[in-house]
């Protein structure tokens, strides 16, 4: 365990966010480029914005990180590159990442930038970690959903391959695992995973029927403040607060008391005012605690926005003025006939500057306590004196303007090679490959997903491989057709995974679904061949390429890829969810059973939006889906598909009406109930 501070990681949506940060006491910053942020939405910055804003925090100490985690599909592969190569040459310290495509280039093309891994990788065990070494990866954000002991166990892991661990401490909290999200893909053709998410969970849901006044996705706000020293124990490397799309003043506010608690203070007036500027009813400990239920849960009320704007003015102090925090050393000689001269340095920039001659003392000389008053006069500057070296004759006189000249020169000097000292120079180019791979359209395969054994149909002439939960016993079917264990999306004991992957492997399975990282590595580890599932986010052909290096032979893409996108991915052994209800949401804490019980949720569980559309929920134990009103269906349309795997995803229907659906996939038939296409005829954002 550690008691090293850790790094203290601001939101800076806006150049006055960015301002606020730093001068509150961020050690760091996160920022968004005009694309590729998952805040889309946020002011964000363009290239010449980008290298000002680098240049400002590099001035002042603090580190910048930018964020270029959105879902990039192969036609802006190239795009996604310049903008880190621009990110590169202004000398930002590192780079948020959420496509393996993209990390592969830069580990090729930029191999001394470091990679960050986004929470939308969704990591929350440590088998995810040898992957992430293999790619690179010199910092991970984990998933908002793991404990206390889940993130110990994982920082103890990760230190030793030197990988560094983020955590968020304050902010929004997603009900969908680390924000993967298709609720707001599929009922407002924006996506979350592309950065414009249209936060439909804010809005009425009802897990007892249609109730206006029920908001049962709608999660308060996490603070884990109070959990800042068990963190700093722990050996968490930063400490995030999430807010690209949150005023200044909030921004200051979290910053600052984040910062008191890693110092291992405390000021409660602050943190009430913090509470004041932004909350949905007060705030939560998330899963930290392992505590889930109804507390959890809270919407903005008009109470909450009256406060907001009482604390605003108070909040806005904390970063009106400079923030001194970089020290420095100044050597000052002054000897007669000889001129003045002023040396300042921060550790690692030194500069220099002259002045005229002293002048013999008429009067009055100028004294040592004279010169150092003056050159401590730093106020206006990012700067305090940590140490002064002062040489002088003792009859000598300098007038106190050349002073202060001699000192505003010199902090300009050094601010500007601190501005600029890591900035680069980079000509590496990317090109978008155009080529596209198409497949035999008329040659699909069935991959089945059942809910267990008894779902198994009678009709598998085409089914290439059957998908069962975990733990299931092996089935007897005829040769031919692959066993595919289902790994849970919410891995929380590695080892109790691992052994039930291995007995499924002595009773015939021989494939794993799988839909992270450290799904991927646990298959490995049992002899079995990892499939990757949609909600890896396959889609562009440089991540094709990424994931079959991991082992990853058999790949299903993202649910929000176009078809006319799929040739661009180049490869014949690719597939895509063709059949069911879409699992929009996965998340920790159930609605339906915080609104009634777990009977209700096994039984026939649900969820009813303010429309009336109702979502159903399946419950996976440690977690639920919360699953699309109506089943895709491309039965009619699979030959416009690019693609040699059909994933039929069975999980409320009976084994009659699997066979159904079955055959109706085999004819191409048209569909005959209510239906949607998903979103691959869809133009979206």
């Amino acid at each position: 365990m550690s008691d090293k501070k850790p790094e203290i990681l601001s939101p800076a949506g806006t150049k006055e966010s960015l301002i606020a940060a730093v001068r509150s006491g961020a050690d760091a910053v996160y920022l968004g480029a005009k694309n590729f942020s998952a805040r889309r939405n946020a002011e964000n910055f363009g290239a010449d914005e980008l290298k000002d804003a680098v240049g400002y925090c590099h001035e002042r100490g603090v580190k910048v990180y930018l964020t270029l985690n959105t879902m990039i599909k192969s036609k802006e592969l190239s795009f996604a590159f310049n903008t880190a190569v621009e990110a590169y040459a202004s000398g930002a310290d590192g780079i948020i990442i959420s496509d393996l495509g993209l990390a592969d280039i830069l580990r090729r093309e930029i191999p001394d930038f470091p990679l960050h891994g986004s929470t939308q990788l969704s990591v929350h065990s440590p088998a995810a970690l040898s992957i992430l070494k293999e790619k690179g990866f010199s910092r991970i954000v984990l998933a908002r959903e793991m404990s206390c002991k889940q993130i110990s166990d994982f920082c103890r892991e990760a230190k030793k391959i030197n990988i560094e661990t983020e955590v968020f401490v304050h902010g929004a909290l997603c009900m969908s695992l680390s924000g993967q999200c298709l609720l707001s893909s599929m009922i407002g053709e924006r996506s979350g995973n592309r950065g414009l998410c249209a936060g439909p969970c804010r809005l009425p849901f009802g897990a007892r029927g249609l109730n206006k006044n029920r908001y049962d996705l709608s999660l308060k706000d996490l603070s884990l403040i109070n959990h800042i020293d068990e963190l700093k124990k722990i050996g968490v490397d930063s400490l995030k607060i999430e807010g690209r799309m949150k005023r200044p003043e909030y921004v200051a506010a979290a910053t600052a008391v984040c910062r008191l608690r890693a110092d291992g203070k405390e000021d409660k007036e602050l943190e009430k005012n913090l509470m004041k500027i932004f909350s949905r009813s007060g705030f939560t400990d998330g899963y930290f605690t392992g505590n889930k239920g109804n507390n959890m849960f809270g919407t903005r009320t008009k109470d909450d926005v009256i406060s907001s704007a009482e604390a605003i003015k108070q909040i806005h102090e904390l970063y009106r003025k400079e923030r001194n925090s970089v020290p420095l050393k100044m050597d000052f000689t002054a000897i007669s006939g000889k001129p003045v001269s002023l040396t300042v340095t921060d550790g690692e920039n030194t500069v220099t500057e002259y002045g005229a001659v002293p002048e013999t003392a008429q009067n009055k000389p100028t004294l040592a306590e004279d010169i150092k008053s003056s050159l401590s006069k730093l106020g206006s500057t990012p700067y305090f004196l940590k140490e002064i070296n002062i040489k002088s004759d003792d009859n000598i006189f300098i007038g106190g303007k050349e002073i202060n000249l001699l000192r505003r020169t010199a902090a300009e000097e050094l601010s500007y090679k601190r501005r600029n000292n890591k900035t680069k120079v980079i000509n590496s180019v990317y090109e978008y490959n155009k080529k596209e791979v198409k497949t035999n359209n008329s040659d699909k395969c069935f991959i089945i997903k059942l809910p267990d054994i008894m779902h198994i149909p009678s009709n598998l002439s085409n089914v290439n491989g059957i998908i069962l939960p975990l733990g299931t016993a092996s089935p007897k079917l005829q040769t031919g057709i692959k066993l595919i264990a289902e790994i849970p999306r919410l891995i929380s004991d590695e080892d109790a995974v691992l052994k039930k992957l291995i007995l499924m492997k002595r009773d015939g399975f021989s494939a794993c679904y799988c839909g992270e990282l450290s799904a991927i590595s646990l298959s490995l580890k049992a002899g079995l061949e990892p499939i990757g599932g949609t909600s890896l986010n396959i889609c562009n052909y440089e991540s094709v390429n990424a994931f079959l290096k991991t082992g990853v032979k058999k790949q299903f893409i993202s649910a929000e890829i176009q078809a006319d996108e799929i040739p661009l991915l180049k490869n014949k052994n690719i597939g895509c969810f063709a059949y069911g209800r879409l699992p929009l949401m996965i998340t920790a804490n159930c609605p339906v059973k915080n609104s009634a019980d777990c009977s209700e949720c096994r039984k026939n569980g649900s969820l009813k939006d303010r429309m009336g559309v109702v979502f159903p929920v399946a419950c996976k134990n440690d977690y639920c889906e919360i699953l699309n009103s109506k089943p895709i269906y491309l039965a009619d349309r699979k030959n416009k598909l690019n693609v040699k795997y059909l994933l039929l995803w069975f999980e409320k229907e009976s084994k009659e009406e699997i066979e159904a659906i079955i055959k109706k996939y085999e004819i191409g038939a048209p569909p005959d109930f209510d239906y949607t296409r998903g979103l691959y005829f869809r133009n979206l954002l």
